[in-house]
């Protein structure tokens, strides 16, 4: 298979396979499965599912959460994939380096997933044992939307950010030494721990508006693909912060206000 060939296929695999995800979780999310994608519902899932539906309850969980990060977070990575691919392309063994990567990169996705899974539900454990709270779930949409405007400023984002830009270094860096099978994963599961600590606090958003909200995953996921491939996507990130904070303090701010007094 020649260079333009091997490119084209490669490239319609990946397209492929977002594609297929995008298309699942859009019916899953009108099946009567649905609930297990929202974020409103997590919690009551928990509290009423039985010890032996509880395994079933967070893997379908689980499942829902790689779909979506295989339809928002894999086509900003492409970038670093292909640059990976021209490396390996003359290798037998390309498609299995090429899926240690994903796979890598995927896991520490599963990984954040686990854990904001785990947060989620302390956090409906708290309001559960909380008046103020239950009456107030306001709180929690406006401080998630204050948290994710203010991690926009800090440099951890931006540290985590230029690396995500700069994917032929990255690569460079990561892709050295004799086992190239260990190196693959390592490589994928770095590129992952560095996505995720840019992309974190705006992920946290889909637990705020439903992790199935298809409109939501199309918004942030090309948010992200700017901030992390577009030559000037790195200047959307203040602004953005800047909107996020403007919202979560306009939501306290409507509901603190005493108005009718």
């Amino acid at each position: 298979m020649n260079a333009t060939a091997d490119r084209k296929t490669f490239l319609w695999l990946i397209a492929s396979l977002v594609t297929l995800a995008w298309l699942t979780l859009w019916i899953w999310n009108r099946s009567p499965y649905g609930r297990y994608l929202d974020h409103k519902q997590l919690g009551e899932i928990v509290l009423f599912t039985g010890k032996d539906l509880l395994f079933l309850t967070l893997t379908l969980y689980l499942l829902g959460w790689t779909l979506m990060i295989v339809a928002m977070m894999l086509p900003t990575t492409l970038p670093l994939l292909e640059i990976f691919r021209r490396l390996t392309v003359q290798r037998p063994e390309r498609s299995q380096l090429m899926a240690l990567v994903i796979t890598g990169y995927l896991g520490v996705w599963a990984g954040f997933g686990i854990a904001a899974y785990l947060t989620d539900w302390v956090l409906h454990e708290v309001v559960e044992r909380s008046a103020w709270l239950e009456a107030n779930t306001w709180a929690i949409g406006g401080g998630t939307l204050l948290l994710a405007g203010s991690f926009q400023f800090s440099r951890l984002k931006y540290r985590c950010l230029d690396k995500c830009r700069a994917p032929l270094s990255f690569v460079m860096e990561y892709w050295r030494g004799r086992r190239d099978h260990r190196n693959a994963l390592l490589l994928g599961i770095n590129h992952g721990v560095f996505c995720v600590g840019c992309c974190w606090a705006l992920m946290l958003l889909m637990f705020a508006v439903g992790t199935g909200n298809v409109g939501w995953m199309l918004a942030l996921g090309a948010v992200m693909a700017i901030e992390k491939n577009m030559p000037w996507g790195r200047k959307l990130s203040a602004p953005l912060g800047a909107a996020l904070l403007a919202w979560g303090t306009l939501i306290v701010f409507n509901h603190a206000w005493p108005w009718g007094t």
